[in-house]
């Protein structure tokens, strides 16, 4: 297979990028709809969109010809102005988070409007209640503070020591959760659904339980929707399903269907706690990216993407829990893992994609699926089935 150094030419023997991701199996060019094509003009199937990203597929295009219009016509002017697409964009998000009164903050990715919503979080609570309980097996970010609030402890070492107020307890344990309750916690950080760490639900009880506590100590609730978000659950948001309300939600991702864009919305009330000067970007909601978001969420309104996730979700769930060696089947819509019967999830993934089909294996045992929510039944149908052919194999082996 070409090397990353040989795809970008032969000529070329030291490669300046840092190998903070490891070596790159392949260079990709070219995408549309669910598929891709590499530099050598091999094609794969992506189920996994960039990381949950791409939720409508690679260049889709309504979301381009907004691209391209607003290249050409203005890229940047800083935030010390307003530009044409941030007040529909903010708009828009507020109605679909279903909340009456928020206000949004433009960042640009998911770690940074994290970092944000920690910020906000602890000016909101004041001193003396700067701690934030979040789950072990979380993601949330690999900024310091961020990474501090991963409840991932073999991530933290190489980094210690970190930010201190950050205290962690067992996902899904409303119990420990209360336990780990004292007086200086001002905040609880939660994903509605845990996608790196395994793609690991939580119950209904569990997060109205949380909502309880939250109410009872004056806790300040973050739902981090960064993966979850615009649909990829079967509701425009993951905390929808469990009918409770967050004061702080994070999101990217699949705002901007794969242009750089992030946002925190808070609950008037908090988020009045920021003035002039508190929180900043340079880049962030610029007019590119919020005119790219602007497109995305009208084509997902267009298309109802929650009940496209459901509905594709569902099939595909169906299929998956079908094939060889597979325990079980678990997340929401079209955010989906495996949970293989014995070991070898990690080599069916690199098989998956040697054969043209682009996964995520979590853990030896463990496949994360998440395409697009526009994925067509033959590219369903033509994925599962690599998958499970090496599936079968892998049983036949033992």
């Amino acid at each position: 297979m070409t090397t990353h150094s040989e795809a970008m030419g032969s000529t070329l023997a030291y490669c300046p990028i840092l190998p903070s991701y490891g070596p790159p199996p392949a260079m990709f060019v070219r995408g549309e709809g669910t598929e891709l094509w590499d530099s050598n003009g091999t094609r794969y199937l992506d189920f996994l969109t960039g990381l949950a990203v791409v939720s409508l597929g690679h260049a889709h295009p309504v979301v381009t010809a907004a691209i391209v219009e607003q290249a050409g016509t203005l890229v940047h002017t800083s935030n010390l102005y307003a530009t044409e697409h941030q007040a529909p964009v903010a708009l828009a998000i507020n109605e679909l988070v279903g909340g009456p009164d928020g206000q949004v903050l433009f960042q640009n990715s998911g770690a940074e409007a994290n970092e944000a919503a920690i910020k906000l979080a602890r000016k909101y609570q004041g001193r003396g209640r700067h701690k934030v309980l979040s789950a072990f097996r979380s993601f949330h970010g690999r900024t310091l503070a961020t990474l501090a609030a991963t409840g991932q402890p073999e991530k933290h070492e190489p980094f210690q020591p970190l930010p201190e107020g950050f205290v962690h307890a067992t996902w899904n344990d409303l119990a420990e959760f209360e336990k780990a309750i004292t007086p200086e916690v001002g905040t609880i950080l939660l994903e509605p659904l845990q996608g790196e760490g395994g793609v690991n639900q939580a119950t209904v009880e569990f997060f109205q339980g949380i909502r309880a506590l939250c109410d009872e100590h004056n806790i300040t609730l973050i739902l981090d929707e960064i993966q979850t978000g615009f649909g990829r659950t079967g509701e425009w948001f993951g905390f929808q399903h469990f009918d409770i309300q967050p004061d702080i939600v994070t999101m990217a991702k699949a705002l901007g269907n794969g242009m750089p864009i992030g946002a925190v919305w808070a609950r008037r009330e908090v988020s009045s706690s920021f003035t002039g000067g508190d929180h900043g970007s340079t880049f962030a909601g610029q007019p590119l990216a919020t005119a790219a978001a602007r497109a995305t969420i009208g084509v997902m309104r267009d298309i109802d993407a929650p009940a496209l996730a459901t509905q594709t979700g569902q099939a595909l769930r169906d299929k998956l829990a079908a094939l060889p060696c597979v325990a079980s089947v678990r997340g929401l819509g079209m955010l989906l893992a495996i949970e293989l019967d014995r070991p070898g999830a990690k080599d069916i993934g690199r098989q998956c994609f040697e054969n043209g089909l682009i996964v995520n294996a979590l853990s030896d045992t463990a496949i994360r699926f998440a395409p697009p929510l526009t994925l067509s039944d033959d590219h369903l149908d033509e994925g599962v089935a690599i998958v499970g052919a090496l599936l079968q194999k892998l049983q036949d082996a033992s």
